[in-house]
């Protein structure tokens, strides 16, 4: 057992996670055109658990990918199926499909939760054609939301690289005009929030731990994730995001000393007196309530 008490994996932890953006799309809506996520009545930014279990697998590949059991599951050019067979290939088991015995399905099960470190941590559905059953994770993402409304802008951008050949068949003229058909430069889009403070929850639950096999290390990979992540995930595109807090409220029953909301509203974030349009997170006045209720101990591994 891990001495640190927020990486005990046979206790609950609930945590708070505060991460801002300037100038770039923290998570973008495909139904929009890419623009940033918002909740249309409120205009708040959203970004999805999706998006923030995703700089997560990113980080821990690009740390452990080499140790055994710190393989990612949910990865580009990676078919599910075949990892699947990695499992059954390793179990000495012949895949049937829908006609799987349900002992070969815990086995291949048992398999993928100790080799891939997101089916530990997050979770996942794999009854697919190559059935290695479902797992459900002990670590739980709600949406990040931003504190205040956001104004989503979209930018134009010029670039002088033309795409095709064709295109590049201008003529400039004595006064510098173009003519014919042809273009000197092309016209691009980006979105962008010029800023935004989020703030999200998480659960993480001893039981489900105990099904997967999560044990003290993972979880303390999985906070060290959440605090680092942001530094392998920079692009033009996502702008500047930066984690600003991370808080762990750890229970000493195994299933809790206080629901987990009483706690979560312990953490808020408010705009400082005067700002009228925040562009920093000096614009803000993080409050942090730390009469707890018995049993719960507060970890402020940020903020």
């Amino acid at each position: 057992m891990s001495d640190k008490i927020y990486c005990q994996a046979d206790r609950r932890h609930d945590f708070v996670i505060l991460f801002d953006v300037t100038d770039g799309n923290p998570n973008g809506d495909p139904d929009a055109g890419n623009l940033p996520r918002v909740d249309p009545e409120t205009m708040q930014g959203l970004v999805t658990d999706v998006c923030l279990k995703r700089k997560v697998r990113n980080w821990i590949d690009a740390n452990f990918r080499d140790e055994e059991r710190m393989k990612i599951y949910v990865q580009e050019n990676e078919a599910l199926n075949d990892m699947h067979q990695r499992a059954y290939t390793a179990e000495g088991i012949k895949p049937t499909g829908s006609k799987q015995k349900r002992e070969d399905v815990t086995k291949v099960r048992k398999w993928m939760c100790e080799n891939f470190y997101d089916i530990r941590t997050f979770g996942a559905v794999m009854t697919t054609h190559v059935n290695c059953g479902q797992v459900r994770g002990p670590v739980q993402l709600t949406f990040a939301r931003s504190i205040d409304p956001i104004t989503p802008l979209d930018v134009s951008i010029t670039r002088i690289a033309i795409t095709k050949p064709e295109d590049m068949e201008v003529v400039v003229g004595e006064e510098g005009e173009t003519e014919g058909k042809g273009k000197r430069t092309e016209m691009g889009r980006k979105s962008i929030v010029p800023y935004g403070l989020y703030l999200g929850h998480g659960f993480f639950s001893p039981a489900f731990a105990a099904d997967t096999g999560m044990d003290s290390q993972d979880l303390e990979r999985f906070w060290d994730a959440l605090r680092f992540m942001w530094d392998i995930d920079h692009s033009a595109s996502r702008g500047l995001m930066t984690c600003r807090g991370l808080y762990v409220f750890t229970h000493e029953q195994r299933y809790g000393n206080a629901p987990s909301h009483e706690l979560f509203e312990r953490i808020g974030a408010k705009l400082r007196n005067g700002v009228q349009a925040p562009r920093s997170f000096g614009d803000y006045t993080v409050t942090v309530d730390e009469a707890l209720p018995d049993g719960v101990t507060l970890t402020r591994m940020i903020g």
